[in-house]
């Protein structure tokens, strides 16, 4: 009886352990010691003109994964110009670039793995975030007072691995914003490159995303831009419409364009309506839908952090184990028997 439970006791542990580990491996990574920061010295540039923070988001992360130190108007102008074409709204030039174009810049400039990511809620699009960040090794970009700007999400701290266990809480987050160096002393919303961030500073500016203008398909999402690992496991989690969202609870710092027009600009540039439109439109969306919608795009399949345990798999470990268990207790109560009648 005592192997038998022993048995029964490693068999739940076993069924356990398929039930606890998320569907992808930490194969290949760093080794986990409490938080990853992509950020060096030389990859931050400011935006050039007020109207490029998603075109200089592209040069700071192409700067991060190439291993390069681009800093240049001309390669803003070219992402711009690139991304305004893929746009999924006709948005006017002075509210820049929207998701779907930003979206499509990353995929063409950075990394091919980048797509967008609508989340419900702020705590699943951080999960989602540095998860995604964590498994690829390449930042992440988010949408910052409710689509107004755009930060590069370089780092973050947990209190595990979101590479190998879904129980994780996210703790801090370093975050690069393009405006730092053109925005005026008196005012600044961009804080110095690779600045920590609580969880609970962060909720203040990653925001849900609206647009006064038209309502688009990530009304009231928190978006971002996120390279994605590949998810070979049908999920029908993801095919769900995304629940709307309630709106951030706490005051949040003011938007860019709220004080646009007082800022004086370090470098030759003139604000326009808004201090940032580009991540104004940037909140627009990314999905590379030819066609506008009405509705909230459901997020992909990682888009939100879940286990994806192998049941049939650890049911049919635990029931062979019990049967061979079994088997064995019988036989050795048999051979007890015949020693030992009484």
């Amino acid at each position: 009886m005592a192997g038998f439970v022993i048995a029964v006791a490693l068999a739940i542990g076993g069924l356990g352990s398929l039930l606890e580990a998320p569907p992808a491996t930490a194969a290949g990574l760093s080794r986990w010691t409490g938080g990853v920061d992509l950020y060096r010295s030389g990859v931050f540039t400011t935006q050039q003109t007020w109207l490029w923070c998603t075109a200089a988001d592209v040069q700071i992360m192409r700067n991060v994964v190439q291993q390069q130190r681009d800093h240049s108007r001309a390669s803003q102008q070219r992402y711009f110009d690139y991304m305004r074409r893929h746009n999924r709204y006709a948005i006017p030039v002075a509210d820049g670039v929207d998701p779907a174009g930003w979206a499509a810049g990353l995929r063409h400039f950075v990394d091919s793995r980048y797509k967008l990511v609508t989340s419900g809620s702020f705590k699943a699009a951080v999960r989602s975030a540095v998860r995604n960040l964590r498994l690829t090794g390449l930042p992440v970009g988010i949408t910052v007072s409710h689509g107004n700007h755009a930060w590069v999400l370089t780092g973050f701290t947990a209190t595990a691995d979101p590479a190998v266990t879904s129980h994780f809480t996210v703790t801090s987050v370093n975050v690069v914003g393009p405006l730092w160096g053109l925005q005026s002393r008196s005012y600044g919303y961009d804080m110095r490159p690779d600045t920590r961030l609580a969880r609970r500073q962060l909720q203040g500016f990653f925001t849900p995303w609206h647009y006064s203008g038209v309502r688009m398909a990530w009304e009231g999402d928190w978006v971002s831009v996120q390279p994605q690992v590949p998810d070979t496991t049908p999920s029908p989690i993801a095919a769900s419409p995304t629940v709307a969202p309630s709106p951030a609870v706490g005051p949040s710092p003011s938007p860019p364009d709220s004080t646009a027009t007082q800022a004086t600009p370090a470098i030759a540039a003139s604000p326009a309506a808004s201090l940032d439109p580009g991540a104004l439109a940037l909140s627009a969306g990314a999905s590379g839908a030819a066609q506008p919608s009405s509705s909230p795009h459901a997020p992909p399949a990682n888009a939100r952090d879940r286990p994806s345990p192998n049941v049939a798999a650890g049911l049919a470990l635990l029931i062979a184990l019990l049967v061979a268990s079994g088997g064995v207790a019988i036989r050795a109560g048999r051979r007890r028997g015949h020693t030992n009648p009484s």
